[in-house]
């Protein structure tokens, strides 16, 4: 790469950063004036770091993408900025809270996660000889939070994991491995599940006996609603693996069936789960007053986060300038609505369009990627976070019903930040090998080793014309001609 690209290339970095410094100096001259001596330290920390990660990127994946580094910066520091924002207004209100700390420090730990990664997987593929491993650390994982004494339920669901006085949500890095057992399985047994039977609507089903991976991983995703409580996770996972046999098959009947059992098992959901109906009646009827005022499940959250939304209107009410503490759980799972608030409906675009960047990145890659593994890898790890942001913008815009999930690198927690860091990281690694650019055919090597070719070719040809040559001689002496004397005819002049 000459240095002219690379110039480029941090120059996005640069301009991201430069971003988010006006930012966030904006938003404490207008909330407490200056921002702590520890805050900024960490904000100093956190951008060298990024710096770091883009020069390992440099160094040891020069032809990744360079798109999808600055586009985390961004959303990261969009959501930091926001959660220090409501930590500002809730220490003004007497309820002191520095999640915005613990958040820089957990984005540290991401990137220094992010840099060994970067150096030590050279080569993705590698994870391909630990699928079946894969899989049992994710179902492990995603099981974990059902350990007496280890795991917590907050909210409702049990989906946490206590270690002292701090909190982990396992889910968050199961997805990761199960992802990786999903893309080995499916490239292995790609050929036996694109075979189609009988039609059904115009519609050509699979075969009964290639229904079981379909059939145990819906059956798994209605336990961990069932064991959990958790609806989010538990679409996310059946999703994704559905998402990613259509790309290993090619067969719109995958996404068909799989339609089908999302609709039998949420009603099934609706039916045996007191939460999930009541998510679906908050959803359907949000304004009414029996939902607003009920003391749980209602929908008094949803609709305060949509006068968040109707607050900010176009442009948002400016960084410092609006109250979106007023939503509950404003810092994780309506962050989305609070960036509206203060930032209109020009900053709602914004992140979305940084979250599209780095999915149409990722679905680059997998179509430019020619191993089998990669492809479905990265198509799955982009699914996965295209899900997770549809979720959770279509339940707080009242699209869809809630489902729990929250915002990659926005939302307040260090689980989704580390978690959706390495996804990120992977499909920096896996668009190396997609751009890396093919051998040149006019290399002195590629010649030599052609030359060489017709050279060997030649004398193969000599050597077959000379053992057919003498084949035929050999012929002709083991089977001389005879001379015939001519017969003397009776009759004949003597």
């Amino acid at each position: 790469m000459t240095v002219r690209m690379r110039l480029k290339q941090i120059s996005l970095l640069l301009l991201a950063m430069a971003i988010s410094a006006i930012g966030f100096f904006q938003m404490f001259r207008r909330t407490t004036g200056d921002a702590s001596t520890t805050f900024l330290v960490l904000l100093l920390v956190v951008g060298a770091l990024f710096v770091l990660l883009w020069a390992l990127i440099a160094r040891y994946q020069p032809y990744a993408s360079q798109a999808i580094l600055p586009c985390v910066l961004l959303l990261s520091a969009i959501g930091t900025m926001m959660i220090a924002r409501i930590d500002n207004a809730n220490t003004a209100l007497g309820k002191p809270s520095d999640v915005a700390t613990r958040q820089l420090v957990w984005l540290a730990t991401a990137l220094v996660l992010s840099c060994v990664l970067i150096v030590c997987l050279r080569d993705y593929r590698v994870l391909r000889h630990f699928s079946y491993v894969s899989m049992v650390v994710g179902i492990g994982l995603l099981l974990s939070p059902m350990i007496p004494g280890l795991g917590r339920e907050i909210g409702g669901a049990r989906i946490w994991i206590g270690i002292g006085s701090h909190s982990l949500q396992p889910g968050e890095f199961a997805k990761l491995f199960l992802a990786f057992f999903f893309a080995s399985y499916l490239f292995d047994h790609r050929d036996q599940l694109a075979v189609g039977g009988s039609k059904f609507l115009g519609v050509r089903l699979p075969r009964i006996r290639d229904l079981g991976p379909i059939i145990v991983v819906w059956v798994a995703s209605m336990g961990v609603l069932v064991l959990q409580h958790d609806l989010g996770t538990s679409l996310m996972f059946f999703a994704m693996f559905v998402s990613m046999l259509y790309v290993a098959t090619g067969r719109r009947s995958w996404i068909f069936l799989g339609a089908v059992f999302f609709i039998i098992g949420a009603f099934l959901a609706t039916l045996v789960f007191s939460h999930v109906d009541a998510r679906i009646d908050a959803w359907l009827h949000p304004f009414s007053d029996a939902e607003y005022n009920k003391t749980y499940g209602g929908s008094g959250q949803l609709v305060r986060g949509v006068f968040g939304l109707a607050t900010g209107g176009l442009l948002g009410t400016g960084l410092g300038q609006g109250h979106p503490w007023f939503t509950p759980l404003a810092n994780s799972d309506f962050i989305y609505s609070s960036v509206g608030e203060e930032l209109g409906l020009v900053g709602l675009l914004t992140v979305l369009m940084l979250y599209l960047i780095i999915i149409a990145s990722g679905m680059i890659t997998a179509m430019k990627v020619k191993d089998g593994f990669g492809k479905l890898l990265a198509s799955g790890l982009v699914f996965t976070m295209a899900f997770q942001v549809f979720t959770v913008v279509g339940g707080i815009t009242l699209v869809i019903p809630l489902t729990g999930l929250t915002m990659p690198f926005m939302a307040a927690g260090g689980s989704s930040l580390v978690a959706n860091s390495i996804l990120a990281s992977l499909l920096i690694v896996i668009s190396n090998q997609a751009n890396k650019p093919e051998p040149e055919v006019s290399s002195d090597t590629f010649q030599y080793e052609a030359l060489a070719a017709l050279r060997d070719h030649e004398i193969r040809t000599r050597q077959e014309a000379k053992d057919a040559e003498s084949g035929a001689s050999t012929n002709t002496s083991q089977f001389p001609q005879t001379t015939e004397q001519p017969r003397t005819v009776k009759g004949e002049a003597r």
